[in-house]
Parts: structure tokens; sequence; C-alpha cells
């Protein structure tokens, strides 16, 4: 009985309902780039996905980000033209068997989204308190990055669809959105409302590739290290809740 008890006291996780929520966020979330609607996304909703972004674990607790909210039709414009730009430099750094297909590919919604927003780094922002990151200085942008991935996650539960625009000269992008020579742009985010969720990531309905078997990435004590048997049958005999299997 005492054990029980104990055990019970101890146990700190999610109700079952809760728990497959979060999950299914995490499962069901997209890189979304084409299936964008036009309806203006609500300042509640933004403002809900904004904090749970601010909430974000950071070393040192430094909390290096900063938000651009870009609304502006022009603006916007200006940021598919550096897009476009950046793809054509790209393009022919891909094998040639590979470049029809990147061409068919659409990577970015930029236009099409309700709003954009860029995460920027302050890399100034821990100075003279450098708690974590004097061996590692990458440390605030790794940061970011958790800020980057907790807005997503939080979209996803409100049915926000939410594209990340890497393919863009940050020099370019930095003189356009006036940002300082202190800050780096972490993140351009393509943000709104979608007709609807695609039951497997773009990239890997296209034939780009497909997701690597968890349990071949698991080692044991050191880097290729050989063992964690029984954890890699687990993780082997798992289904992600909520997709289908191709």
């Amino acid at each position: 009985m005492a054990r029980n008890a104990a055990q019970a006291i101890c146990d700190n996780s999610f109700e079952a309902a809760a728990r497959a929520a979060v999950y299914r966020a995490i499962f069901t979330r997209r890189d979304v780039r084409s299936h964008f609607v036009p309806e203006p996304l609500n300042d509640s909703v933004l403002a809900r996905l904004l904090l749970a972004a601010h909430h974000a674990p950071s070393v040192g607790y430094m909390q290096p980000w900063k938000f651009i909210i870009i609304r502006d039709e022009e603006r916007r414009r200006a940021v598919c033209e550096i897009f476009v730009k950046a793809r054509q430099q790209e393009l022919p750094q891909m094998s040639e068997d590979r470049q029809a297909l990147y061409r068919s590919l659409k990577l970015q919604g930029i236009c099409e989204s309700a709003l954009n927003i860029c995460i920027t780094c302050d890399r100034r922002r821990a100075e003279g308190s450098p708690l974590g990151r004097w061996h590692n200085p990458e440390m605030d942008l790794y940061s970011t990055v958790c800020a980057v991935q907790n807005f997503w996650l939080a979209a996803r539960a409100e049915g926000i669809g939410v594209g990340w625009v890497s393919i863009i000269d940050s020099r370019a992008l930095k003189q356009l959105l006036d940002i300082p020579d202190q800050a780096v742009p972490v993140a351009y985010l393509c943000v709104g409302r979608v007709s609807g969720f695609q039951d497997r990531p773009d990239l890997e309905s296209k034939g780009w590739a497909s997701r690597l078997p968890l349990s071949e990435l698991i080692m044991s004590e050191s880097f290729g290290g050989a063992g964690e048997g029984e954890l890699k049958s687990a993780v082997d005999g798992l289904t992600p809740p909520g997709l289908q299997t191709p």
C-alpha cells in the first residue's frame, strides 16, 4: 500500500488524453508550404503561440529571441525575391539527377500565408553573464531554435500551419528587416490557417527523402557503440499515433 502511494506521488505524468495530445502535436506537425488559406490570423491566437515560444528553454535563462511580425505585402514580396535568388543559387549544388525534382518542389508560402515571422537571436543578450556559453558560445542559437519548436508545436495544436523558409540569404534579409549586427535571423516562418495537414511530410511524399529508422541511430556508451538491444526493439515496435503507414 505504501509503495503504491509512493508511486502515485512520484507520477507527474499528464492524464492520458493530455499526453496523447502532446504526442499528436509532435507527430502531425508539418512544414507547410502549399496549403495556406486566405484567412487572417487572430491576434489572440498569435499571442498564445508567441507566449509558448517565449517559454522555451534557454541556456543561462538568457532568452535571446525576438519576434519580427511581417504583415506588409510589399515587404513579403521583397522577401520572396530574396528566396527566389537563393533558390537559383542552391540549385546547381544539387546532383543532376535531383535537380528536376528540386525544381518541382514548392518550398515557401511567403505571400500565401496570413503573415510571416522572423525569429532572431540577440548574440549580446548574455554579455557579462555567459552561464552555459563560456565553452559553447553557440548555445544562444540553439536556445532560439527551441523557441521556434515551441511556436511550431503550439501552432499545430491550434490548427495553424507553419513553414520554415531556410533557402534565404541572411545578409539580404537582415538589410531588408533592419536587423542590427548583433542579431542573427534564425528562422523565417510563414504562418497561417491551412486547408489541412498532410499525413506525411511533403518531402517524404514527393520522394525527396524518407525517415531514417530510429533504432539505427541509437548508440550505447560511445559514438558507434553497440548495445541497447531491448531499447531498439521497443523503438521498432512503436508506430507514431495519428500517422498512416505508407
